[in-house]
């Protein structure tokens, strides 16, 4: 006489076969399931001279991004014209030298962002700071920006890959339809001075030792003060109390700069902050640094000409 049912599937065998398919497809699922990055260190890396290098974060340089080759290919595609004084939609696709898409899981989270766009007209007069947002295509990001004038901005793009742990950068560049400034106010803003009057704000950055020589450490500082006196209501932008991006007057290149300050808990004096930024510039020339600030949940940005010395 055969067992009963009940009696078979309480034998040992049976439990046994029963946890095997259950680890089986457990086993399956997790397989299928996202663990993060898909990408490798070596899909962040190109062989060859003239290559970008990536840039440990606290050792911040000056990078000529536009006339190396860089392992990350960035396109930048408008779903509108791009017309000066208008807000517009911007596509930014971006894939390893090999063509994989880059997705979020793909990023390290960097002052309180996966991916920093910087975008710079010209004449350098017109800095826009955006933060691209991932969409669902994987390597497909948006974002939005008003340009002040016609010509050509650049778009450079600031990231940490998480399979190297380390910044890597990548850059494009858009035609703007639009007037381009006059001469006169171009040599306006462009003349050199470590002090800048901004929305009832004095800003000023000095370097140490009155200059900044190609190839040397320098050391600025950016001290804030109220034009009608007062407490400045400096708050946290991006995870620093200041940011400060510089570029080149050709554009080639740009070194985005965060507070030796690091410390969120131990807030800089209310009446007269004080921040300090480090910086290597290789090559002599004359310098734009635009900083960024959030006053009282108002960000502003102050640029400041100046010239790298031999």
């Amino acid at each position: 006489m055969s067992a009963p049912a009940s009696n078979l599937f309480a034998r040992p065998w049976w439990r046994i076969l029963r946890i095997t398919v259950l680890s089986v497809g457990l086993y399956a699922l997790f397989r299928v399931l996202p663990t993060g990055t898909n990408l490798s260190h070596m899909d962040f890396r190109v062989e060859g001279e003239n290559v970008i290098q990536m840039c440990d974060p606290a050792n911040p340089q000056f990078l000529p991004v536009v006339n190396v080759s860089s392992p990350v290919n960035l396109q930048l595609t408008p779903l509108a014209p791009l017309v000066a004084g208008q807000e517009v939609e911007v596509k930014l696709t971006l894939k390893t030298h090999a063509g994989k898409p880059i997705a979020p899981a793909d990023l390290l989270t960097v002052h309180t962002e996966l991916l920093h766009l910087m975008i710079i007209d010209p004449q350098l007069m017109d800095y826009h700071h955006v933060h691209p947002q991932p969409q669902r295509i994987p390597g497909e990001w948006h974002f939005r920006f008003t340009p002040q004038f016609g010509g050509e901005y650049r778009f450079f793009a600031d990231f940490t890959p998480a399979a190297t742990g380390l910044g890597l950068y990548a850059n494009a560049a858009l035609d703007v339809t639009g007037p381009t400034p006059t001469a006169e106010t171009i040599a306006a803003a462009q003349r050199q001075s470590w002090v800048v009057n901004v929305s009832g704000y004095r800003f000023e950055l000095r370097p140490s030792g009155g200059q900044i020589r190609a190839g040397r450490e320098a050391l600025m500082r950016l001290t804030i003060t109220a034009l009608a006196g007062g407490e400045v209501p400096l708050h946290t932008v991006m995870g620093a109390y200041a940011h400060v991006v510089a570029f080149d007057e050709a554009r080639s290149g740009f070194a985005h700069l965060h507070p030796q300050e690091v410390d969120l808990s131990v807030p800089p004096d209310r009446m007269q902050p004080t921040l300090s930024f480090q910086i290597t510039i290789p090559t002599p020339g004359r310098y734009v640094t635009w900083a960024q600030v959030n006053m009282n949940e108002t960000e502003l940005f102050a640029p400041f000409w100046f010239a790298v010395v031999p």
